[in-house]
């Protein structure tokens, strides 16, 4: 690092999607020109609150966590997390007896909005971090649970039945794929730092898209599953040509969750939340 260098403070959480994404830049193999960057990883409720609390200078957050934050953060045309197919889903407990709670991985995710936009009468969701979700279903601490990640792949190893697909309900709403979440930027960091880290985050994806067997050791170093098929199919939904650069489409599908949120009173009426980097 030179003199002339600052430090850049950038959240990502542990999910596969993220780790392969980001491996080249975790490894040194690809730089943010005029940065040093220190990373953390965490799961992304932990990450929703750190960005928002102005501990990290850019995150991997949920797109539902900048939206009574206008104007304060741009988001990166790299790096998100959006398509058909890949919402939450909510499982069941098997147990009759099961506690009759709702339990959702974070206040700010975009999972807890999806729920409330389409539960509005339901009792708030119980907040717990996402890996707990099927455990605690599988014991009856909970009736439903809104799972988020591997959980679309993996429930029924827990003994655990689909109530209900949530991202399936947002695309035959709306017709716009999900937006679920993406790169986070201060604006206080300026736009030339945050376009420099949008480049890198590109050529980061597309070192690991030439060189899958490398990003397959840190996709392994920090995922909740162990199953290589199991974090190849994680890639294969959550890393897509939006990951490289937003498209029209993209773009349209934030701005469509911003306005239903609105709608709902769940974001900042001011709108604006949601701007991409130009």
């Amino acid at each position: 690092m030179t003199n002339a260098e600052a430090v850049l403070r950038v959240g990502i959480s542990t999910c596969p999607n993220d780790t392969f994404a980001f491996h080249a830049l975790l490894r040194g193999e690809v730089h943010v020109e005029g940065c040093e960057v220190e990373f953390e990883l965490h799961d992304v409720q932990t990450l929703n609150e750190r960005f928002r609390a102005g501990l990290l200078d850019a995150a991997k957050v949920s797109f539902a966590a900048l939206l009574d934050q206008p104007q304060q953060a741009w988001v990166l045309p790299s790096g998100a997390a959006l398509g058909f197919g890949v919402g939450p889903v909510v499982l069941r407990s098997p147990r009759r007896d099961a506690a009759p709670h709702v339990l959702a991985p974070g206040e700010h995710t975009t999972a807890n909005l999806l729920w409330r936009l389409f539960h509005p009468r339901e009792a708030a969701p119980r907040q717990v971090v996402f890996s707990q979700i099927m455990p605690a279903l599988a014991r009856g601490d909970a009736r439903l649970g809104v799972c988020i990640h591997e959980g679309r792949f993996t429930y029924r190893e827990h003994g655990l039945e689909l109530d209900e697909d949530l991202g399936a309900r947002w695309e035959q709403a709306t017709g716009a794929p999900l937006p679920l979440g993406g790169i986070a930027v201060r604006r206080t960091c300026g736009a030339a730092t945050a376009r420099a880290l949008a480049e890198a985050i590109g050529r980061s994806l597309d070192w690991s898209r030439t060189h899958p067997q490398e990003a397959l050791a840190s996709m392994r170093l920090h995922a909740q599953e162990h199953s290589d098929a199991v974090l190849w199919k994680h890639v294969e939904l959550y890393v897509s040509d939006e990951t490289r650069a937003l498209s029209s489409t993209g773009r349209g599908a934030l701005r469509a969750l911003e306005q239903r949120a609105i709608a709902a009173g769940l974001a900042a009426p001011a709108g604006g939340a949601l701007d991409v980097l130009g």
